[in-house]
């Protein structure tokens, strides 16, 4: 074998090493057997040739190559490098996303397929800010706060000055005091707090004994609703409405005879007559007993001996009624 063979062998493998040992570099591995799909994104900043895609926190792939292109809208479509043993099918879904570092990497997420890929299909593709763009909304959202919060800080040291420093310090002091102090008064009545201690234990025994008397009052108050539940109360109230009835029956007979001018009830209450009459006996018995205790002489006569003249005198007694009429005129005789 000549020289120039030799030399042309050597270059030769030199160039397919070097090009393997790229393409190895690059993270692609010429002699492998892993499967490539497509998905295509309308923005992949930050996202290179070699970056990971990531299925359930384990990288099974990598990015090959991304392409332009211009026929839709200048969108960029990413070869994905996958292992064989990652089954896909048309439910699974590329998300493009990133890290807090700033870089991208893809991630699946598989569902349930009615489709199985065998290798060169287009996924389905999302894209989103991810953690990274995440952080950026969230520090922008916090910086106003941190700068508020800073000025707010500035504000309180200021304000807390030595004066300040010295008042908190003597209102320490006096919480300190005053701590003591009741403590000292703790102290000092032991004996009255272990006294209501025992108040309020044998408080407490005898409200559980009190409690225990309820108990009996309720189950009794229990049997006497059971007791009157059972009792003929109705039969009783028929009785007493019968009672009532009739007694309603006989005040209003007894209405009725007094209001009948008719009748002895009636005459006696409505007859005026019957009241005059027994106005003037009245006032004839009073004149009678006036005259008698003024002139007893002339109704009762006391003979010791029995003899003397006899004088008869005759008094005569005129009744008036009230109203000025004169009814009778009596004359008595009496013997003296």
């Amino acid at each position: 074998m000549s020289k120039e063979i030799k030399v042309g062998l050597l270059a030769l493998v030199a160039i397919a090493a070097l090009i393997f040992g790229f393409n190895f570099l690059r993270g692609s591995n010429i002699l492998s057997s892993d499967r490539t799909f497509y998905a295509t994104y309308p923005d992949v900043d930050g996202l290179n040739v070699g970056a990971a895609v990531i299925l359930n926190g384990i990288k099974v792939g990598q990015v090959k190559k991304m392409e332009l292109m211009p026929e839709k809208g200048n969108a960029v479509r990413a070869s994905l490098e996958l292992e064989k043993g990652i089954v896909l099918g048309d439910s699974t879904v590329a998300s493009l996303g990133g890290s807090l570092l700033g870089s991208k990497t893809i991630t699946l997420s598989l569902g349930r397929n009615n489709k199985e890929y065998s290798g060169g299909e287009e996924l389905l593709t999302v894209s989103s800010t991810g953690i990274a763009g995440l952080a950026t909304a969230l520090q922008a959202r916090a910086l106003p706060v941190l700068t508020s919060l800073d000025s707010t800080l500035r504000h309180v040291n200021s304000i807390i000055n030595k004066d300040a420093e010295t008042n908190i310090q003597s209102t320490l002091l006096s919480a300190r005091a005053s701590t003591e102090a009741l403590q000292k008064l703790i102290i000092d009545n032991q004996a009255n707090i272990n006294q209501i201690t025992r108040n309020l234990a044998q408080m407490t025994s005898a409200l559980n004994q009190t409690t225990g008397k309820l108990d009996r009052i309720a189950v009794n108050f229990s049997q006497l609703s059971d007791s009157l539940k059972q009792a003929p109360v109705s039969s009783a109230v028929r009785r007493l409405d019968a009672t009532m009835a009739e007694a309603q029956t006989t005040v209003a007979s007894l209405n009725r005879a007094l209001n009948d001018q008719k009748g002895s009830m009636g005459k006696l209450i409505n007859d005026t007559l019957l009241y005059n009459n027994l106005n003037a006996t009245a006032a004839s018995s009073n004149a009678l007993m006036t005259d008698f205790k003024t002139n007893p002489k002339r109704y009762v006569h006391f003979s010791v001996f029995g003899g003397g003249s006899k004088k008869k005198t005759e008094v005569e007694t005129t009744t008036t009624k009230p109203n000025g009429t004169t009814v009778d005129k009596e004359v008595k005789t009496t013997v003296k």
